[in-house]
């Protein structure tokens, strides 16, 4: 028996619940992970409340697609991997209708696991999700290059912190917004070339004065919504607005009808066109271990729970006052 959270309905936190669950023998091209730790998303917040791109199709449900531990065991057809084997799980490759980490043991397609080497449980599980997002979105997707500028929020968060380190090894300047006051220090810390708080400052004059009147090439934009608009005023004649989260749940207007038609571009990204692209993952692990064995990539973490205490977890997350990944230890 694993124990193993589940939910019975939609809702907050408080209904998750961690119950025994039998593992059983993976099947073909599968493999059975003893879980060490659990990267913490958004996305098992939107599942959980029924907001996520794809609905619970039943209960009980599971959670969590982003996890390290050891292989213990694996299915007919998976030869890549040994018992005793340290690997990652890398999120965007299931379903959480078919699969969930959330638990001491788990059973997930081997096609969603790679070897971790020398990197430890926490930051094995830490560093996927933000690292390949903001590699696939602002580099494989947008083409970033050294001189561009690229203004992103939610930029506490760990996609975010992420999307900032990668800007930097890439050689282009990540201007970030923030709400309050209270995290610019940590964000200029983490590599913010700016800092701009969003309640008390005009973000698209204070781009334009950066960047010299031309705008940035990029806005990473996780929220969605009607600030929408305002973002895609700072863009320049060519650049991208990168769409690659929805916080806000509002509905989100297409801008640029609104704004004149400027030459400007919009389009979502998930880490799924990523993840599913074997060339595409072929590069992102090399970028990312490769930044993580020099230094250049520096995983934040936030908080670390034990799984006993995933509701606490999950309340922390949706307090939005982390800076950096949260993880669960098994």
């Amino acid at each position: 028996m694993s124990k193993t959270v589940l939910f019975h309905e939609l809702g907050g936190p408080e209904v998750m619940r961690l119950e025994d669950v039998a593992v059983g023998e993976p099947g073909p091209g599968e493999a059975r992970i003893k879980v060490e730790a659990i990267g913490l998303n958004r996305a098992e917040v939107l599942f959980r409340t029924g907001r996520y791109i794809e609905p619970v199709r039943g209960f009980p449900a599971r959670l969590g697609t982003e996890a390290a531990g050891v292989i213990e065991a694996v299915g007919e057809g998976v030869t890549q991997f040994r018992p005793g084997q340290p690997v990652s799980i890398l999120p965007g490759l299931f379903s959480q209708n078919d699969y969930g980490v959330y638990a001491e043991r788990a059973i997930v397609p081997a096609s969603a696991v790679v070897d971790r080497g020398e990197i430890g449980p926490v930051e094995g599980a830490a560093v996927w999700m933000p690292y390949v997002t903001a590699y696939g979105a602002l580099v494989q997707v947008g083409g970033m290059r050294p001189g561009d500028t690229v203004v992103l929020n939610a930029a506490s968060s760990s996609v975010g912190l992420a999307a900032i380190q990668v800007a930097e090894r890439i050689g282009a300047r990540p201007i970030a917004l923030t709400r309050s006051a209270d995290k610019k220090a940590a964000l200029l810390k983490e590599g913010a070339a700016e800092v701009i708080v969003t309640e008390s400052e005009d973000v698209a004059e204070r781009v334009m004065a950066v960047t010299g009147g031309r705008g940035a090439e990029f806005v990473f934009d996780a929220i969605a919504g009607p600030g929408v608009t305002e973002l895609a005023k700072v863009i320049a004649d060519g650049g991208t607005h990168l769409v690659y989260g929805w916080l806000s749940g509002e509905p989100t207007p297409f801008p640029l009808l609104d704004l004149g038609m400027p030459p400007v571009n919009m389009r979502t990204y998930t880490i799924r066109e990523t993840n599913r692209s074997p060339e595409r993952l072929r590069q992102a692990h090399a970028f990312v271990t490769s930044g993580l064995r020099t230094g250049v990539l520096r995983p934040v973490v936030d908080r670390v729970f034990d799984l006993a205490d995933i509701v606490a977890a999950h309340r922390h997350l949706e307090s939005n006052t982390q800076i950096g990944k949260i993880v669960a230890t098994v």
